[in-house]
């Protein structure tokens, strides 16, 4: 099993959303962040002064699947979520050991 993290642009969700629905992904956990990488925030005018926002908003999805439809679900994340622009975001895929639908008991694969 993979876990894949996204950190997309908050108006890009729902896009994402249509996508991994689309190839059949059917839990994600969605979860608002604020964070900055080569962007650095930016300046903005409020009442007359200039204040800097150094963590822009974003938003981390999470998404735990069969390690077949990995490399899918990060295609489809990466291309709904692409605008072109900086600070489109990132992709991380990491292994998963194990896990556990709590209600059932249903381990790995099956809890997923």
């Amino acid at each position: 099993m993979k876990k894949i993290e996204a950190i997309i642009k908050p108006f890009k969700l729902d896009e994402v959303k249509e996508a991994l629905h689309e190839i059949g992904v059917s839990g994600i956990t969605v979860t608002e962040a604020k964070g900055f990488g080569r962007q650095k925030g930016h300046t903005e005018l409020y009442r007359g002064a200039e204040y800097v926002v150094d963590f822009l908003p974003k938003v981390k999805l999470e998404v735990v699947v069969a390690d077949d439809q990995a490399s899918r679900v990060v295609e489809a994340i990466a291309a709904a979520a692409q605008t072109g622009r900086i600070g489109d975001g990132k992709i991380f895929v990491s292994a998963i050991e194990s896990a556990l639908r709590i209600r059932t008991g249903e381990t790995d694969e099956d809890a997923i």
